[in-house]
Order: structure tokens, then C-alpha cells, then sequence
């Protein structure tokens, strides 16, 4: 394998991380951000204010969006397992 076709592949794989975590990230940093100011702004301090929202939108995050996660990674282990068989 060259090092443009690792390149490629590197890339591949950075950009399906981005696609596949990063709108589960997304919301939990949004959620804890408005429950922090929320927190802030009603002098609560309270662990469990904090985990119960985040919790549960980030399960109907996972929930909402797992067919295309599932998807998009069949897809890049596909693509992996068919550069794999092309090695000589």
C-alpha cells in the first residue's frame, strides 16, 4: 500500500468518526451547556440536573440517528475490507 491510498484511507476513517460521534457530541454539549447556565442562573447544584436531560437526549439521539450510523459505517468497513482484498 503507498502512501496515498493510507491517506486516503486515514481520511476516510477521521471523516466517519466526524459523522458518525459527532451529533451525538453535539448534543450533549448543547444540553450541558443550557443546563450549566440554567444551573447558574437558578443557583442548583445538583449533579443529577445535569446528567438526567443529557442522558436522555443523547439515548434519543443514539436512538433516532443509529440507522444511519449503522449505515455509513457498513459502507467504510466495506470499503476497508474491499482495499484489504485488493493488497498484493
Amino acid at each position: 500500500m503507498d502512501p496515498a491510498q493510507s491517506i486516503e484511507h486515514l481520511k476516510a476513517a477521521y471523516w466517519n468518526v466526524l459523522l458518525v460521534g459527532g451529533p451525538v457530541l453535539v448534543v450533549a454539549l448543547v444540553v450541558g451547556i443550557v443546563v450549566g447556565v440554567l444551573q447558574a442562573a437558578t443557583s442548583i447544584n445538583d449533579a443529577t440536573i445535569g446528567f438526567v436531560p443529557k442522558l436522555a437526549l443523547v439515548m434519543g439521539t443514539l436512538s433516532l440517528s443509529a440507522g444511519f450510523m449503522l449505515a455509513r459505517l457498513s459502507e467504510f468497513f466495506t470499503f476497508v475490507f474491499h482495499s484489504i482484498a485488493t493488497l498484493h
